[in-house]
């Protein structure tokens, strides 16, 4: 192993001004670093630990949820506040890994996992996978088709979250659904974030279809694995009729995937199995397949139709 330096940090401006040189890595859980270094895909010069910093707090508010870099995946999801109030957020954790795995990752460290393959998990950035049946089928792009791996990043796409991002320059805020890049030719740019940058914070604003929302993965095994097809739906039924939707897919597309047109087809109707299914015919537009992975356009369809079913009919 190369040699290395490796450093607690005691406050957010010290974390940022060793992020800030070249060769220098954030490690917190390390559930995601640790695999990629052993794998030669990571070989920092500094490891840079960031456990320390006051960046784990869960802020239930008026405006909506704050929720720190540093919690944990466990405690974000069994929080009594988020359960009630953002279940999409609590399901979706959930669902991913393991008991063991959610007891160290953070949620910040979720967000920054790498595709499953060998373009962004070994040691040549150019690597290019032969086809599969795990591809995805939106986003694609000659350097890979490799689907996104965070069941939290779909979920919070669907609930319009944001980013906080801090550097030496300053803060800014990205909406997660602009932070994660498509692969093009560029696949070492996964994500918006900068050398240096961390992320401090997500934060999900106060929506009324907030609290009637669900994720719904499938997978080969009921554990430890990553989505063939998820759905991360929310609804606002007034009257008798959908006032508002959000539908969001996970592992179809590079990143996580909005299907603005299942939304729009959902408006007006009623909260029934039959409007689900219409509008769900929709999701596999644009879909970009091989004979491999054509199954997810059929599997993505009834997977946005049963996480709508859950959320149950009109109120």
């Amino acid at each position: 192993m190369k040699p290395f330096r490796y450093r607690a940090v005691a406050d957010v401006p010290a974390a940022l001004s060793g992020g800030s040189r070249d060769g220098s890595k954030f490690i917190a859980g390390g559930t995601t670093l640790l695999d990629l270094w052993k794998l030669g895909a990571v070989a920092p010069d500094e490891l840079l630990d960031i456990n320390g910093l006051p960046l784990a707090a869960i802020e239930r508010s008026a405006s909506g949820l704050r929720l720190g870099a540093l919690a944990r995946m466990s405690d974000v999801a069994a929080h009594p506040e988020v359960a009630r109030d953002f279940p999409l957020i609590a399901t979706a954790l959930l669902e991913s890994a393991s008991p063991q795995i959610r007891n160290m990752a953070s949620l910040g460290g979720n967000l920054l996992q790498r595709p499953r393959s060998s373009t962004y998990r070994g040691p040549d950035p150019h690597a290019v996978e032969p086809p599969g049946r795990g591809d995805a089928i939106f986003g694609v792009g000659p350097a890979s088709a490799a689907p996104h791996p965070s069941d939290l990043a779909v979920a919070l796409v669907a609930l319009e979250a944001s980013l906080v991002l801090a550097s030496p320059k300053g803060e800014r805020t990205v909406a997660v659904e602009e932070f994660y890049r498509l692969p093009g030719t560029t696949p070492d740019r996964l994500t918006a974030l900068e050398q240096g940058e961390l992320i401090t914070a997500i934060v999900v604003p106060e929506r009324p279809w907030a609290r009637r929302s669900t994720y719904v993965k499938v997978r080969d095994r009921s554990s430890y694995q990553f989505a063939l097809v998820s759905a991360a739906v929310a609804l606002e039924v007034e009257a008798g009729s959908i006032k508002a939707a959000r539908v969001a897919a996970g592992g179809v597309a590079t990143r996580p995937w909005r299907l603005p047109r299942v939304e729009a087809a959902l408006l007006g109707k009623p909260p029934v199995e039959a409007s689900y299914q219409e509008a769900a015919k929709l999701a596999g537009d644009g879909a970009a397949t091989h004979a491999a992975n054509a199954y997810k356009v059929e599997l993505l369809e009834r997977t946005v139709v049963r996480a709508l079913a859950e959320l149950g009919g009109a109120e």
